[in-house]
């Protein structure tokens, strides 16, 4: 059941149809059965059919009301093969989709609300910025038939449930991390997740672009870091890197499905990628070989040194003037082979240069255990939330997101028989994935403090999109939903019944998932 102003109402709507009714091949889903469960739901009489004739209306000139138009005709042409034309021209019929500015009769709700009715007559999606009417959007492609998904047309009909859904995020930042160092995914294949994550309202692609093993990103002023350092990979294959002209496609793509890019250089450690392509940032003057394994923590940038602190400021520079999110993550995560001392020392260097160059800073959660820079965000990673650092941290103000290992990191196997992932957080089921509060979880820290939740994909075992879409999926919509969904619509039942629905919309998708028996997918 979803929460909010519409939950008796909601309880009150029609059940749907039964496998064995006649019309429940063409009954249209219940506006509550969607993922991230929506905040308010009100159900009502009837339904709105897509018809060849339906236009797709946007309120006036708005560029950002028409972007989304054009997304949505996208989405919906190959299936319906209708022309659903997008216009400015005024009507009362159709799908529209209208921008409404804070303070001019708009609905109440923030940058990334919107409300979605509908009518026997239209569909209508209200929000204050297009990121509302980008999300509004998801929310009606699930209320559609999942073939809507295919790119060849299809017979419908293609009718949505009429009613009234409000709704808006709990939490700012809801985010997927894709560690592209270990092994290197292409631009198409970063574009392809991404498709995926906008479907569950994720805002946020973590990009982790250095590590042991690759870098993966062209910095014009260290050319051997992409050239040689991102040479291999893990098991010895050709690696990769993204030029800047690359990284500007994926970071634009991104902003088109309403995400913002946060990109990650891993340091003071996870860097023997950079630390093989330039002798002198190792304190012997040395290069080691580059490395194609899994093991970490053995590799440290020398703290002691200028020439450190040169290469830093030129990494941010460059990278934070491609990126146009407010975000930089330094990494600082399992920095086994620095001092404390020199962790400390270079974290009080290197967080002024991010902002030098107007980016906030985002670090691992280590961060905590040296002095986080003010508005500093640190990024929870850990197993059972009892870290002190971090609730004194967050009791002073830096703010939180949260991927604990054993409920939000993707790369964990789901059991002893799963053919990818690691282990070494426990095995970690679609139940388990889902069943947490982020709210609660770091024992002692402010609820105020936690920014959001994030869903690391770490890729030691990874190589194509395949093995990608089979950890993440039926994961990431659950992660997706705790950092949407009001706390009182966290519900394993209720979730397991819809993201089960979510599974023919993958199958339409092309999308590799594990059939989690926790999970009651369609037999049909």
């Amino acid at each position: 059941m979803v929460a909010g102003a519409g939950t008796a109402a909601s309880s009150a709507s029609a059940a749907p149809a039964s496998p064995s009714s006649p019309d429940a091949a063409t009954a249209p889903t219940p506006l509550d059965r969607v993922v991230p469960a929506p905040a308010s739901v009100r159900p009502a009489a009837g339904s709105y059919a897509i018809h060849p004739d339906t236009p797709i209306r946007v309120s006036g000139s708005d560029g950002s009301a028409r972007r989304v138009a054009d997304y949505l005709a996208t989405v919906l042409r190959p299936a319906t093969g209708y022309r659903l034309p997008v216009t400015a021209r005024a009507g009362g019929d159709g799908i529209r989709l209208r921008l409404t500015p804070k303070g001019a009769g708009a609905p109440k709700l923030g940058a990334e609300g919107y409300r979605l009715e509908v009518t026997g007559r239209a569909i209508t999606v209200t929000a204050r910025a297009s990121a509302g009417l980008f999300h509004g959007v998801q929310t009606l492609r699930q209320l559609l038939p999942a073939s809507i998904e295919r790119t060849t047309r299809q017979t419908g009909p293609w009718r949505i449930a009429a009613g009234t859904i409000t709704d808006e995020p709990r939490y700012a930042w809801r985010g997927a991390m894709l560690d592209v160092s270990r092994h290197f995914f292409g631009v198409d294949q970063v574009k392809r997740y991404i498709d995926q994550l906008a479907l569950y309202k994720i805002n946020r692609l973590h990009l982790h672009l250095s590590d042991d093993q690759g870098w993966r990103i062209a910095i014009d002023s260290w050319p051997r870091l992409a050239a040689h350092g991102g040479s291999t990979q893990v098991g010895g294959g050709p690696g990769g890197y993204y030029t800047k002209d690359d990284y500007r496609e994926i970071v634009n793509y991104a902003a088109s499905r309403e995400l913002t890019v946060v990109p990650e250089i891993d340091m003071p450690g996870h860097t023997n990628a950079a630390l093989a392509s330039y002798a002198e940032l190792n304190c012997d003057g040395v290069a080691p070989p580059l490395y194609t394994g899994t093991e970490v923590g053995f590799s440290s940038l020398c703290v002691p040194k200028d020439v450190t602190y040169d290469f830093v400021d030129d990494v941010i520079r460059e990278l934070a003037a491609l990126t146009p999110g407010p975000y930089l993550h330094i990494g600082g995560d399992e920095a086994h082979s620095t001092s404390h001392e020199d962790y400390v020392a270079f974290m009080d260097r290197v967080q002024p240069v991010v902002a030098k160059y107007g980016k906030t800073v985002v670090g691992w959660h280590q961060l905590t255990g040296a002095h986080p820079a003010k508005g500093a965000i640190a990024q929870y990673w850990g197993t059972d939330g009892r870290e002190k650092e971090v609730a004194d941290a967050a009791k002073a103000g830096t703010q939180l997101i949260l991927s604990p290992a054993n409920r939000a990191y993707l790369d964990m196997k789901y059991d002893a028989n799963t053919p990818l992932g690691q282990n070494w957080a426990g095995y970690v089921e679609a139940k388990q994935s889902y069943d947490w509060d982020p709210g609660t979880y770091i024992k002692d820290a402010p609820a105020s403090s936690v920014l959001g939740v994030e869903a690391p994909l770490w890729t030691e075992t990874l190589e194509t999109s395949a093995h990608i879409e089979y950890m993440a999926f039926p994961r990431l919509p659950g992660i997706a939903e705790l950092g949407w969904s009001p706390a009182s619509a966290h519900d394993w039942e209720s979730y397991r019944v819809r993201v089960a629905a979510q599974g023919p919309r993958w199958d339409a998708m092309g999308i590799t998932y594990y059939h989690s028996p926790q999970i009651p997918w369609p037999t049909s």
